[in-house]
């Protein structure tokens, strides 16, 4: 890899292991109140200083990193499964069971995804708890995130159905389930793999977007889109430039992400 992708690769790895460690890493509570020092700058005693409630703005964020990096890798997980479950079948099938899979996926595409994502989250209560809130947002990540993945799984399983010794394994009389097990699933690896790494920055933006508008973790839980809110108020971020270090910290999260997946997209080439 070249200097540039070991920086991204570093940096990725310091942001996750400080999340994970955020109990032991952060001073306090992500949900503490500090009522003698509210809307405080930036000092030993809070590296980003406090919020509008008094709380520790370096350990909410931690907590936010954290709750991102666990819950986004789950949600392409599951996305990746119900794409992979679609995929498979519509491409390893074929015939009339393949298009109607592939309408139903057409169909789900023409939707406008973002559009969509939030007419299903705010038709659920507002007054759900925080992990219950996280739990939902996620889940309708990787439920409504799968049509894109599927079509790609769907190509790639049709062209290994099609391949000579997928035709040789079928004429020495292996069952289509092992025949699927043995074969097809294996050589779709580095695809779902991919489409899985696509996912996770995805949703990392899809949920910092559903926070912005209210609709994403529920306080005093902390996430990147929750803590963005902050930088509505022009007058508090010129007073307070720290407000701007989760958007930097998403950014360059983000983009580190992407770094990695091509250079892993040009290994695999």
């Amino acid at each position: 890899m070249s200097r540039a992708k070991w920086i991204a690769c570093a940096f990725v790895i310091l942001v996750a292991v400080a999340a994970l460690l955020a109990g032991l890493v952060a001073r306090h509570s992500y949900s503490e109140q500090f009522r003698d020092a509210i809307s405080a700058a930036p000092s030993l005693r809070f590296p980003l200083g406090t919020d509008e409630l008094g709380r520790d703005r370096f350990a909410r964020l931690l907590w936010g990193t954290r709750v991102s990096l666990l819950l986004a890798p789950a949600a392409a997980l599951l996305s990746t499964l119900i794409a992979a479950a679609v995929g498979g079948a519509a491409g390893y099938v074929g015939g009339r069971f393949e298009r109607y899979l592939m309408s139903a996926t057409d169909l789900f595409l023409s939707l406008p995804w973002l559009f969509l994502l939030l007419a299903v989250r705010s038709l659920l209560p507002l007054n759900t708890s925080p992990l219950v809130s996280v739990m939902i947002t996620f889940l309708l990540l990787g439920c409504l995130g799968w049509a894109n993945p599927a079509r790609m799984v769907r190509a790639a399983t049709r062209t290994l159905a099609q391949s000579e010794y997928i035709l040789q394994a079928k004429a020495a009389g292996l069952s289509p389930f092992r025949l699927l097990c043995i074969q097809v699933v294996p050589n779709l690896r580095p695809i779902l793999l991919a489409q899985f790494w696509i996912a996770v920055p995805v949703f990392i933006l899809s949920e910092a977007n559903l926070a912005l508008l209210g609709l994403g973790v529920a306080e005093p839980l902390p996430s990147w889109g929750g803590m963005l809110r902050e930088l509505e108020n022009y007058s508090a971020v010129a007073q307070h430039p720290a407000l701007l270090v989760p958007l930097l910290l998403l950014v360059a999260f983000v983009s580190g992400l992407q770094v990695l997946l091509g250079a892993e997209e040009t290994a695999s080439c």
